[in-house]
């Protein structure tokens, strides 16, 4: 078994809410997010039976801070949740990467000896806090100077998914194929029980509820493209219109939390180590293409940690949309047998600032349970960028 050391930053708890659908009559859409979060938070300290006074810091993911998610949601959560009013808390944005950055920055303050413990967290309620709603009517958050710099003007994301599709010539069958696959994981991992040791029922679901047992390929063959536009067709015409709700990631609800230590404050506390922040990353990326970044930075993660592909056992690739693992399979030659093991995002849901942290706990788990040594975890971000990180199972 691997060694650690009194300086490593290392994860002794992780949890994660069952995700729910991110629309009205989602089984968490009742739950304000400062609850969801604060549910996460509480149960985390709970399984670990870590004194909540004892965590230095909670750092929380969360994209759209506006509305029921503004206002500072991992200080608000962390006083819901029953924390003393002496533990302070922050909430970042770097878009879908968000809780996965929260993780980076927890155990950067930990090797820095800035933390003995600390949570990295993350929470969106995209049914309550509609994706894109802290855009205001009338705002610019590009500025004068990005819009010199791309002069035909960015796009949304779904049409960086069909440019990927196209770019690197996969099919809508190979895209569908990748889905339908991601949801029989998913659902063999529910009826399995893999996910058990990292959920917090909540709100009386206890299993994810967006997965579907039933689909298949010929179910998702049927549906229309989703972001179809005789404009953009007009600007990149070799566009196949492929991206549809099946093989994109779906709105969600839910929040995650992972308790992040120093080796020396885990076995103060008498804490199991389960894994060890090994390392971390973050790039830019070409913005019109901005699903990309998990390429070059599972090249520099990788590169930083003195490791290669072969020696990771089991990856961990954000599925916002099927086109971005596929593109980054291709390109890395990772083997898509060791990846996304128990379904993604596809199917288990993408609750935009909780995905890093509930990617996270998935890994731990999966590693875990079978009793492999490496994980690798890279997420896609807006705007072009991604984060990467290693762990390594203790």
């Amino acid at each position: 078994m691997t060694q650690y050391s009194d300086r490593d930053a290392v994860i002794v708890g992780a949890v994660r809410t069952p995700v729910g659908k991110g629309k009205p009559g989602g089984a968490l859409h009742d739950v304000l997010p400062a609850d969801l979060l604060a549910h996460s938070l509480r149960e985390l300290t709970t399984r670990t039976g870590v004194d909540p006074a004892a965590v230095d810091d909670v750092i929380a993911g969360a994209v759209t801070q506006v509305g029921d998610q503004a206002a500072n949601i991992a200080r608000n959560a962390l006083l819901g949740a029953g924390f003393p009013e002496s533990v302070p808390g922050t909430t970042v944005d770097r878009q879908c990467g968000s809780s996965q950055q929260a993780v980076s920055f927890a155990a950067q303050g930990v090797l820095a000896g800035a933390y003995d413990v600390v949570i990295a967290a993350g929470v969106e309620s995209m049914s309550r806090v509609p994706m894109g709603s802290s855009v205001l009517p009338g705002s610019n958050p590009f500025g004068a100077g990005t819009a010199a710099r791309y002069p035909e003007g960015l796009v949304a994301q779904g049409i960086s998914a069909e440019l990927i599709t196209a770019t690197w010539n996969l099919s809508r069958t190979q895209l569908d194929e990748f889905s339908a696959g991601s949801h029989q994981k998913a659902a063999r991992a529910t009826k399995d029980g893999l996910f058990d040791a990292e959920l917090a029922p909540i709100a009386g679901l206890a299993t994810d509820e967006i997965i579907r047992p039933e689909t298949t390929v010929q179910t998702l063959a049927g549906l229309r493209p989703a972001f179809h536009s005789d404009a953009i067709a007009a600007r990149f015409p070799d566009i196949t219109w492929a991206i549809t709700a099946g093989n994109s990631s779906p709105l969600s609800d839910g929040s995650a939390a992972v308790m992040i230590t120093s080796g020396a404050a885990a076995r103060r506390l008498g804490l199991r180590p389960l894994a060890r922040i090994h390392t971390t990353v973050a790039v830019g990326s070409d913005p019109l293409y901005m699903l990309t970044g998990v390429i070059p930075a599972t090249e520099k993660v990788l590169t930083r940690a003195g490791l290669s592909l072969s020696d990771i056992d089991l990856f961990e690739v954000n599925e916002a949309f099927a086109p971005v693992v596929l593109a980054w399979a291709r390109e890395t030659g990772a083997d898509l047998a060791r990846t996304n093991v128990n379904g993604g995002a596809i199917a288990i849901g993408h609750p935009l600032g909780a995905s890093g942290a509930r990617i996270m706990t998935t890994l731990v788990n999966a590693l875990e349970q079978r009793g492999a040594r490496y994980g690798l975890q890279t997420m896609c971000e807006a705007g072009g960028m991604a984060n990467a990180t290693i762990i390594e199972r203790l």
